[in-house]
């Protein structure tokens, strides 16, 4: 239980951070919002070090790194991803695969699922799949061009997320730290090396920070719920994320939730409850 409220905040901060991501890149450029983002999340995790501890031995270091990579690989594939569209088919297919992955990780690792875990885990995965559609997506196909870098996106956060989990359990925040300052340093020379095209556009500050704050709270859950309960439970809920972004839409852009939204809104709920079970 303890495991799995941890993954429905870490959820929930990820969709928030999300959200204002986004809204802060609709003012300048994606990286210019990363720029700012990236060192309040790594400060907010280094601000954690002296409350949970952390232990930079080499698996850690290792470990931490790998997530790194894959979080600035899932950053460049997600953004790629979106500006090819059709983004209300694209953010399923992405948010299924960054689900289904760390859920066959779990299970070839020996974890096992009880009766309403088999039941509440395929309702999850169809959650995030609805939840994530907007309105129309039967209406468009993509193309291989823009289908192969939703993949690639998908894997990387769930590779992000694998990783995480990889890391020793008595290593404190050091995996957050390392995994952080790896894609700031790469995040980082991706703007330089597209200074010229970042525009002269000014980021918007309190939101960007804000967005990386949030999601380095979101790391932290998943963190401790990983180290806590199953890869194969904790990693679903969390790739719920988009349910946070629809109803923040909803509630301050006043955007509309579609029907197949709400259908999965309350499929989240059965899902979660189902596997709460467990």
């Amino acid at each position: 239980m303890i495991a799995l409220l941890l993954a429905l905040g870490s959820s929930l901060a990820y969709g928030c951070a999300d959200f204002l991501g986004g809204l802060g890149a609709r003012q300048a450029h994606v990286l210019r919002t990363v720029m700012i983002a990236a060192p309040a999340s790594l400060a907010v995790e280094l601000l954690l070090w002296p409350v949970l501890g952390a232990s930079f031995d080499p698996a850690t270091l290792g470990w931490g790194a790998a997530s790194g990579v894959a979080s600035a690989a899932a950053f460049a594939l997600l953004y790629r991803t979106l500006a090819i569209g059709p983004m209300n088919v694209l953010s399923p297919v992405t948010a299924l695969v960054s689900a289904a992955l760390p859920v066959g990780v779990g299970l070839l690792q020996g974890e096992h699922l009880t009766a309403a875990g088999l039941v509440g885990l395929p309702l999850a995965l169809v959650a995030v799949v609805l939840v994530s559609a907007g309105h129309g997506a039967g209406s468009a196909r993509p193309s291989r061009t823009a289908l192969l870098p939703a993949l690639g996106a998908g894997a990387a956060i769930a590779l992000q997320l694998i990783f995480l989990h990889q890391a020793p359990s008595g290593s404190g925040v050091a995996p957050l730290i390392t995994g952080r300052a790896v894609s700031s340093a790469v995040t980082l020379a991706a703007a330089g090396l597209l200074r010229r095209r970042l525009g002269s556009e000014r980021p918007a500050y309190g939101m960007s920070a804000a967005a990386g704050i949030l999601d380095s709270v979101a790391n932290l859950l998943f963190l401790l719920a990983a180290r806590t309960g199953d890869l194969t439970v904790v990693a679903v809920v969390t790739a719920l994320y988009p349910a946070g972004t629809v109803l923040l839409a909803r509630g301050v852009l006043a955007e509309r939730i579609h029907r197949g939204q709400l259908v999965g809104l309350g499929t989240a709920a059965v899902a979660v409850s189902l596997l709460a079970l467990t």
